[in-house]
């Protein structure tokens, strides 16, 4: 149990009824999850005003309410706490319960559009190489060290991320690295962190569909390095015009990496092959297994963010060369047949057009590159074009398909993504709106040394359908059908 006034430090308060010297056992924003003596924090969500349900909250037992506005009906025995922004408020409360153990970690957060995943993720295999005990917060997984655990969004609730911090924090974890979205930070789900860095990879059009404008899309991401302390780190893509932006006003100590511009962390790309990368990495070379430019990047963030965390050069280096790709980033197999099947996440048009980009470096252009590709539903529809446009000037040749249509007509997110090919590619597109028998089509076309790229869905296990999620694995796919096919 935890006493209610405890877990309101720091939050400004605007008024008060009832005492806040009453212990209470949980904090829940869903009215759904109250039990005896819980707080029930009313957010105002973009769906759902949770100040509908404070009477529904008071009913189940909740003994404290926080609110940005006192109900017209006041229960005895119940406290009600009112603030400027619950959201906020959340976030404290959060932490407070859960002792702040962002404040016992180094905690480090990149937000961008493309390559978050990547980076967290290889951070976290970085470290653990290096003898550290490790946390990671990514859309692909939750680890607590060794522990894995399941995860539903980019950015957990605030409840969700302090309990992780806190568990990192009983089992001994010295370094976490998290993944912070633009609707995380905009909902505040990270506000009460105590971040030792911040990472921007690069800004592309994406979540427009939430943002409205690309302009507020870039100011959101900018709240995360104005709010970093002086003591942390503020790392930046030097090649994208917006990291320069991330930087103004921010208090904590600035770094750039780049492989085009100059930098504090410089990388040149020597090889690039389908089995790897030669990188010229700060005038040293160093191998990686990782392929395509977009993955210089992301090994170029890596071992600055690693020295910065105070790891030897020398053996970033070599833990680099050992780095694994990570599930569903440009995960690749070969056929005995030597057809080379990629599935890689590229969801936005910028992260679709490095990818293609990157194949068609990598091959002798003799071989057919075959897309596969589709666009979320009830998502951003200005970008299905874009898509389109890239997938048919950059491909051999094309299949428009489903990704997660979610409540809409697959064959009209289609007919959206038509409407970016041009005249002189309409002779590559195919339409099929069933993703496995796309997929399959893809592995049917395919002759010894063509390449299928299935993009999309990456790591994702499932199919989102009117609400339902259905078992569905590209690369699980994928692999199964071409084995089927050397029959």
């Amino acid at each position: 149990m935890s006493v209610l006034k405890d877990i309101l430090y720091k939050i400004a308060i605007n008024e008060i009824v009832g005492s806040t010297s009453v212990e209470i056992n949980a904090i829940h924003f869903n009215s759904l999850n109250i039990e005896r003596n819980d707080v029930f924090v009313a957010i105002k969500g973009s769906m759902v005003d949770g100040h509908k349900y404070i009477d529904n909250a008071v009913e189940k037992g909740a003994k404290a309410i926080v609110c940005e506005l006192m109900p017209i009906k006041v229960v005895e025995g119940v406290t009600y706490v009112v603030v400027d922004d619950t959201s906020i408020a959340l976030a404290v409360m959060a932490a407070n319960y859960y002792n702040n153990p962002s404040e016992n970690l180094k905690l480090v957060g990149v937000t961008g559009t493309n390559g978050k995943t990547t980076i967290a993720t290889l951070l976290y295999q970085l470290f653990k190489k290096a003898g550290y005990k490790v946390g990671l917060l990514s859309t692909v997984k939750i680890m607590v060290d060794n522990k894995e655990y399941e995860t539903t969004h980019t950015t957990p609730d605030s409840l969700v991320i302090n309990k992780f911090l806190n568990e990192m924090n009983n089992e001994g974890v010295e370094f976490c690295f998290m993944e912070v979205s633009s609707h995380g930070i905009h909902q505040n789900r990270t506000k009460a962190l105590q971040f030792s860095g911040g990472i921007f990879t690069n800004l592309t059009h994406d979540h427009l569909d939430y943002h409205n404008t690309f302009s507020e899309y870039r100011d959101i991401k900018k709240r995360f390095f104005d709010e970093l302390p002086k003591t942390a780190f503020a790392l930046v893509n030097g090649d994208d015009k917006n990291g320069g932006v991330m930087l103004q006003n921010c208090n904590a100590k600035h770094y750039k990496y780049a492989l085009k511009s100059y930098a504090n962390y410089k990388t040149q790309i020597l090889e690039n092959q389908l089995t790897g990368l030669l990188l010229k990495l700060n005038n040293v070379e160093v191998w990686t297994r990782l392929i395509g430019s977009f993955n210089a990047y992301n090994i170029t963030a890596i071992y600055a963010v690693a020295e910065l965390l105070g790891l030897e050069k020398v053996e970033i280096l070599r833990l680099i060369s050992e780095l694994e790709s990570v599930n569903g980033r440009f995960q690749y197999l070969i056929s005995d047949k030597k057809i080379t099947a990629i599935v890689d996440y590229a969801h936005t048009p910028d992260a679709l057009k490095n990818v293609l980009e990157t194949i068609n470096t990598i091959r002798t252009k003799n071989e057919e590159l075959i897309t596969v590709v589709g666009c979320g539903g009830d998502r951003d529809k200005t970008k299905r074009p874009k898509m389109g446009h890239i997938a048919s000037a950059l491909s051999t040749k094309v299949i428009f398909t489903s990704d997660n249509p979610r409540n809409e007509v697959p064959e009209k997110i289609i007919e959206d993504i038509e409407k970016g090919v041009e005249p002189q590619n309409f002779k590559k597109i195919v339409s099929i709106s069933d993703r496995k028998q796309a997929i399959k089509t893809a592995c049917q076309m395919a002759r010894p040394n063509d390449i299928i790229l299935i993009a999309g869905k990456g790591h994702e296990s499932y199919q989102e359908i009117k609400g339902k999620r259905i078992d569905f694995n590209d690369f699980r796919i994928v692999e199964d059908l071409l084995r089927l096919l050397q029959k």
